[in-house]
């Protein structure tokens, strides 16, 4: 090797490493283009003024939870009803910001009313003055909680981000207020759910972690946090087997079908928003999120696939809800080609809502593919 040529190959070696995800030349972070329209433009408004529902009281303590599959064997498949309803009692407060604050999003990016916005940004604020969510967490339903709420908020806090109304433009002291309190939470998510555990756990609780990160990263600019994102749907790529189908999620037994629907919506999202990015997820793991996708709509129509595969009747919950089981399709027919079933599923369940999504998910993404 000539000396010119090895000087040059030590110099380029010293350069700083370029993200392996995220596109190095952008300036930010950004979400799908159909979060950039303004508010008001779905023509949803109705007259009068918005009233403002009472803020619920910021969960400070520690996220103790009871698991409502509690003394449940390996499969966790068993609801405990007991378990169930004081889960259900104690995740009150939580359950109702999460839903609450969506809602008032939504309300906002439907009507462009300044009432709206302002109820959004005194209940975020509540929360984030309270240091709320930032307790500690000594089980896995709390852990759970945690990241669950941050995908709640900081989804729908995106639309309020970069709406071409510009909602937050007034309001820079509270944006970075909420936007801190954000990140904070998220720090927690990313140490409790580490895209590097081992296999034989790394399931959907971790998906939606990496939501909940991928969100707040898009939400913050955290570049850090997309990254941590994108590691966790690798994982998924990786794992999902050739038939379409999560060996974590078939274990699952008589909720194995159930908890392939709960899995595919954080993936579908993580995949749009980091596409937006320039980032090609939905390749990886050649094209790991069709097959999942394809064969959990299958699974859908026809659940006795998945009680061949797990072995088990399955348990169907909510299957008649479309408008939020299967929310997803739209993230998820923003970065695959739909057709057929899924096409006619989009075309005939819409709009989709859900919370963990942000909210009303149809209206960003149906505005997206223009």
């Amino acid at each position: 090797m000539t000396n010119p040529l090895r000087a040059i190959l030590i110099a380029l070696a010293t350069l700083p490493a370029l993200s392996t995800t995220a596109r190095a030349d952008d300036k930010g972070l950004v979400p799908p283009p159909g979060y950039f329209e303004p508010a008001g433009a779905s023509g949803k408004s109705k007259g009068g003024a918005y009233i403002c529902p009472e803020i619920p009281t910021p969960y400070t303590e520690s996220l103790d939870f009871p698991s409502k599959y509690e003394g449940s064997g390996k499969s966790r498949d068993t609801l405990n009803e007991q378990a169930d309803a004081e889960y259900k009692a104690k995740t009150k407060p939580v359950n109702d910001f999460e839903k609450g604050v969506a809602k008032i999003v939504g309300a906002y990016m439907d009507s462009g009313k300044p009432d709206a916005l302002a109820c959004a940004l005194q209940w975020y604020g509540k929360w984030a003055d309270a240091k709320a969510l930032l307790g500690d967490a000594p089980n896995h339903t709390g852990r759970s909680v945690r990241k669950w709420t941050l995908a709640s908020a900081s989804s729908a806090w995106v639309k309020l981000k970069f709406s071409a109304s510009k909602p937050l433009a007034a309001h820079a002291d509270e944006e970075k207020k909420v936007e801190d309190w954000l990140s904070q939470v998220a720090d927690k998510v990313k140490s409790e759910w580490d895209g590097n555990a081992d296999a034989h756990i790394l399931n959907n609780h971790f998906y939606w972690a990496a939501w909940a990160e991928m969100s707040t990263a898009v939400a913050t600019n955290r570049r850090d946090l997309f990254d941590a994102s994108v590691k966790i749907y690798d994982r998924f790529a990786s794992q999902a087997d050739r038939d379409g189908y999560l060996p974590n999620e078939i274990n699952r037994k008589t909720r194995a079908l159930g908890y392939h629907l709960f899995a595919i919506a954080p993936l579908s999202m993580i995949a749009a928003f980091a596409q937006a990015n320039g980032v090609d997820l939905a390749s990886r793991g050649d094209h790991a999120l069709k097959r999942v996708a394809e064969r959990t709509l299958q699974g859908f129509d026809n659940p006795k696939l998945f009680e061949d595969k797990a072995g088990a009747k399955q348990v169907i919950e909510g299957f008649d809800e479309q408008s939020s089981k299967l929310a997803w399709l739209e993230p998820y027919c923003s970065v695959e080609k739909c057709t057929g079933n899924a096409a006619h599923k989009l075309d005939q369940s819409r709009p989709f809502k859900n919370t963990r999504l942000g909210g009303d998910v149809t209206s960003v993404f149906s505005a997206s593919r223009g």
